[in-house]
């Protein structure tokens, strides 16, 4: 530190003899070692002077050919970056303006940014950018006025949107950028899909703000014929076609949903999709028929009603990851009739595997998967099972075939499943519990040497358990045997349908009254009924979700359901408490134990109870 000390003394010395009153001292009046000591401390403050404004303030013009930020020895991020770069239209004219918005994930920001419209062949920068705010400056990068934007401070960011008007050339051209988290964290070179230079005869959509969501492109309603562009003529001899109804042709009809895939040349895929809908339309291919690792596309409206096309990952029944759209190159993204259609070539792999892992699969068919459902503001939202359409078979995305789509079979077994697991522990097993918990004095008639309570819980819990061995058989057979990354509603219904399983097998080895064992097995037994059903309701709750989303009108009606069970235990427990006193005064009277409001409490609870479980049932049938 003392050494520190006196070279910074003896440098602002000389300093100070170099001022303008000290400029009429000769050079040789300075000493060689001192002239040196000027020289490095007048280059020291220079690069440090350079360091500090170079970055902070934007001015980042010697960045223009490798798009990379001079921050020491840090290198490049490889991993996906989470931030996107889109436009408002992929098509244009010369002289055009087209909007460009930055995009960082949610929770994620950047502090700075460098970006530039370069030709997708010969890698040169062109147009030149229009700024709206303090926060964004323009660059000149090649002799180009304006034909780079940086950042003008490093304050936290989350997106930003310039306008980039179009040159007077012939080329397609894509957007590049730069985003810097950190001074050590740094994505550089991310691309938007490609921008096609429209012939002197086509006519460019117009341009719009992007959505934070989606790429987009601009909206265009109309009446009349749906759109044209995507048809089914060349199904099964130069692509592989996937609609429903099957074989329909989008060109011809308004309710046809429609997905197709060929081979594109220079390598990838040509994709389209095609479907009425006021939100979005997807496809995505599987390894097998249940929703989730999942690679996807998205063909849907944005926040200001434009439709772009995302790219993402099914992780199952939460909202699909969304991954960094490049390497794409977009056709068509219109909604028109109230038909949403998207035709883009796609240069990805295919890879259903985790995107950190992404490569290119091992497999090369696929079952397809095509949704369709609402959006809001540029988020799609979950679409039901009656928004979903699955392959029969797997297909190869290169080889031109039709799909069939799955058979109906497999939503019927489905529905049934839904239903005979609602009649059994909506309805039955909650009766067979009450009748076993609070009928014991009002149903005690023998009948056929048994009180009429207990043979009433033997038969509501023998349907119980039937039904639920119905239905779990009936799951398994549309899975088609055991499923791998099964999701939590099938793994709770194997729980149940073990502990329903074991329930009445454990009751036939029930010890007599008279038995030490007899209090064990009643907790034993009441314990595991509890739990059973527990685990049950809180099933019925997550299929009901995977039919009508998280909060659909069914998941709804089943709270409202939980909430009914929940008054009426406790008007059972109060007339139990009133029934217990009425009980100690009979024994210390000798007087017959009397009967306090069960009989009624039972028809108000099941009148409740089949209302719910009517509306579920038929929510399940239009599913």
């Amino acid at each position: 530190m003392m050494t520190l000390y006196i070279f910074f003394y003896k440098l602002e010395f000389l300093m100070l003899q170099l001022s303008p009153v000290h400029l009429t001292m000769k050079p040789n009046q300075l000493t060689e070692s001192e002239m040196k000591l000027v020289y490095f401390g007048l280059l020291f403050f220079g690069l440090l002077f350079a360091h500090v404004t170079c970055y902070s303030s934007g001015l980042v013009t010697v960045a223009c050919d490798t798009m990379l930020p001079r921050h020491g020895n840090n290198s490049v991020q490889t991993t996906v970056p989470p931030y996107t770069v889109s436009a408002s239209n992929y098509s244009f004219s010369p002289g055009d303006n087209i909007t460009v918005t930055l995009k960082a994930n949610s929770d994620i920001v950047f502090k700075g940014f460098f970006l530039q419209a370069r030709t997708v062949s010969g890698n040169n920068t062109v147009g030149y950018f229009t700024v709206t705010n303090s926060t964004i400056q323009t660059l000149d990068c090649g002799g180009t006025v304006k034909s780079a934007v940086s950042h003008t401070s490093s304050i936290n960011k989350s997106s930003i949107s310039v306008l980039w008007t179009a040159p007077f050339t012939a080329e397609n051209v894509h957007f590049r950028a730069t985003f810097v988290q950190s001074r050590s964290v740094f994505w550089a070179e991310v691309e938007s899909p490609v921008l096609t230079m429209m012939s002197s005869t086509s006519q460019p959509n117009s341009s719009s703000t992007a959505s934070p969501t989606l790429i987009s492109s601009t909206q265009n309603i109309a009446s009349g014929p749906p759109p044209t562009s995507i048809s089914s003529s060349s199904c099964g001899i130069e692509k592989v076609c996937f609609s429903s109804p099957s074989n329909c042709d989008p060109a011809t009809s308004h309710n046809c949903f429609f997905m197709s895939s060929a081979l594109a040349s220079g390598g990838g895929y040509k994709f389209e999709i095609s479907g009425p809908s006021a939100g979005y339309v997807s496809f995505g291919f599987s390894d097998d028929q249940v929703m989730g690792n999942d690679d996807i596309y998205i063909c849907g409206m944005d926040s200001v009603g434009g439709i772009g096309i995302q790219h993402a990952y099914s992780e199952g029944q939460s909202r699909p990851l969304t991954l960094n759209l490049s390497n794409v190159e977009v056709n068509l993204a219109s909604f028109t009739s109230g038909v949403i259609q998207c035709s883009f070539i796609s240069r990805n792999s295919i890879s259903t595997q985790y995107p950190v892992q992404q490569s290119k699969s091992i497999n090369s068919s696929y079952y397809i998967l095509m949704a369709y459902g609402d959006s809001s503001n540029g988020r799609i939202q979950y679409h039901g099972m009656s928004g979903t359409f699955i392959s029969s078979s797997k297909i190869d995305p290169s080889v031109a075939t039709n799909v069939t789509v799955s058979s109906s079979n497999s939503q019927d077994l489905v529905n049934a499943h839904g239903c005979l697991m609602l009649i059994a522990w909506m309805t039955t097993g909650t009766l067979g519990m009450v009748f076993a918990r609070y009928m014991k004095v009002a149903a005690k008639k023998m009948i056929f040497g048994k009180a009429a309570w207990f043979q009433a819980h033997i038969f509501l819990m023998f349907l119980t358990v039937a039904a639920t061995i119905t239905s779990f058989v009936l799951a398994f057979v549309n899975a088609m045997g055991w499923a791998y990354g099964a999701n939590s509603h099938s793994i709770i219904g194997c729980i149940v349908m073990i502990l329903a399983f074991f329930q009445p097998i454990i009751a036939i080895f029930r010890p007599s009254p008279q038995s030490n064992w007899r209090s064990i097995f009643n907790w034993f037994h009441a314990l595991n009924a509890f739990v059973t059903y527990v685990l049950a309701v809180a099933n019925l709750f997550l299929g009901m979700q995977l039919i009508n989303g998280n909060s659909g009108w069914m998941v709804k009606v089943m709270g409202g359901f939980l909430g009914w069970v929940a008054l009426n235990v406790i008007f059972f427990e109060i007339n139990a408490f009133l029934a217990r006193k009425d009980l100690k005064k009979a024994v210390d009277n000798d007087n017959q134990i009397s009967v306090k409001y069960e009989l009624f409490i039972l028809p108000f609870y099941m009148c409740g109870n089949l209302a719910f479980l009517i509306a579920l049932l038929v929510g399940i049938g239009q599913s």
